[in-house]
């Protein structure tokens, strides 16, 4: 274990767990990394994701955004392509962006693309669906509202779904965010998985929860301390 990490570790008091303002601030004093650290939030669940109708899956909207410019890639023809271009998205096209993808090229953080082109996007899902990159009418990046999917993953749209073991991990901001966008991000986030709730989920739905910056330790957060409903 390294001497700042060590450190970090010193301050958290084992087994307890904090309020998420106390959880986030301790985050925001204990960072030591030399960039604009990311904080994310963990969620071990009460589900069986290997049951289908277990599984949670979803995405939501970050109030205050998650602190980095993210590039999106939008796969249409004809109209679509200049209603792409308006709502900001850095690359639009058909086949000469699926050419480009086959050679290697892939320097975008999300796709969208219109149903009527998914027959030819369909082909890179070797590529795309190992990276995350595939769009799916589920998490609304198959759409003809172009514009509006655009504008959302521009303001920042996270995806969450639970691994094998139950567990989901979501970024919610930078370390550099106020303390306050950072609760509302996280809050947003807890309740939209809270909405996602499987009926067959039985028992205990939220069993923990934690945060953790990107070089730092998760502190536990009282799950009681995110207010009422969750």
């Amino acid at each position: 274990m390294g001497k700042k990490l060590k450190v970090v570790k010193e301050k958290i008091e084992i087994g307890k767990e904090y309020s998420i303002e106390d959880a986030i601030n301790l985050i925001k004093e204990s960072s030591y990394g030399k960039f604009d650290e990311t904080i994310d939030l963990t969620v071990n669940l009460g589900i069986d994701p290997r049951k289908s109708e277990q599984m949670v899956r979803g995405t939501v909207v970050l109030p205050h955004g998650i602190g980095k410019k993210v590039r999106v890639l939008v796969f249409a023809k004809g109209e679509k392509e200049k209603e792409a271009t308006d709502a900001g998205a850095d690359f639009v096209g058909a086949e000469d962006l699926i050419e480009k993808i086959s050679k290697g090229w892939l320097d975008f953080d999300k796709a969208v693309a219109t149903p009527d082109v998914m027959g030819i996007v369909g082909k890179m899902g070797k590529i795309l669906g190992p990276r995350g990159l595939m769009p799916n009418p589920k998490l609304g990046t198959v759409t003809f509202d172009i514009a509006r999917a655009v504008k959302e993953i521009k303001a920042g749209k996270v995806e969450y779904k639970a691994e094998k073991a139950g567990i989901l991990h979501v970024p919610v901001g930078k370390v550099s965010f106020d303390t306050q966008k950072l609760i509302d991000n996280t809050k947003t986030v807890i309740a939209s998985i809270v909405k996602a709730k499987p009926a067959a989920s039985k028992g205990k739905y939220l069993k923990k929860i934690s945060v953790s910056s990107t070089m730092g330790p998760g502190i536990a957060v009282d799950i009681a301390s995110l207010g009422k409903g969750v």
